[in-house]
């Protein structure tokens, strides 16, 4: 069992930072390939980017490659993503998930999920 818990979201300026960060509970923290997830009102759950167990290639969505950056510190049981020079179009709820299998980007594999952060971009 792996309970998440994100923090760190808010209001940001568009060209501005923000970093989003997930705890997570658990002995096995380090065996479990870690996404963030994002939904805007009226639209699915997109997959933002994923880092595999063991320390595997980062995956990013298009849409956020070259400004998202995720990472995770297996020490304190902790995932991050930065968000650099968000823009309107980043305006969502911001989700940790946790999954044993070594890689995927679809929501339904994933077996644990936070409760969101909500993240708005004004222009």
């Amino acid at each position: 069992q792996v309970q998440l818990v994100e923090s760190g979201g808010g209001l940001v300026q568009a060209g501005g930072s923000l970093r989003l960060s997930c705890a997570a509970s658990g002995r096995t923290f380090s065996s479990y390939t870690m996404a963030w997830f994002r939904q805007a009102p009226g639209k699915e759950r997109e997959f933002v980017a994923v880092l595999p167990w063991g320390g595997g290639t980062t995956t990013y969505a298009d849409s956020v490659k070259g400004r998202f950056t995720i990472s995770r510190d297996n020490a304190k049981n902790m995932v991050y993503l930065q968000m650099n020079s968000p823009n309107p179009k980043d305006t969502a709820v911001y989700y940790c998930a946790a999954t044993k299998e070594y890689y995927t980007t679809t929501p339904a594999r994933y077996d644990y999920w936070g409760q969101g952060t909500q993240v708005t971009v004004s222009s």
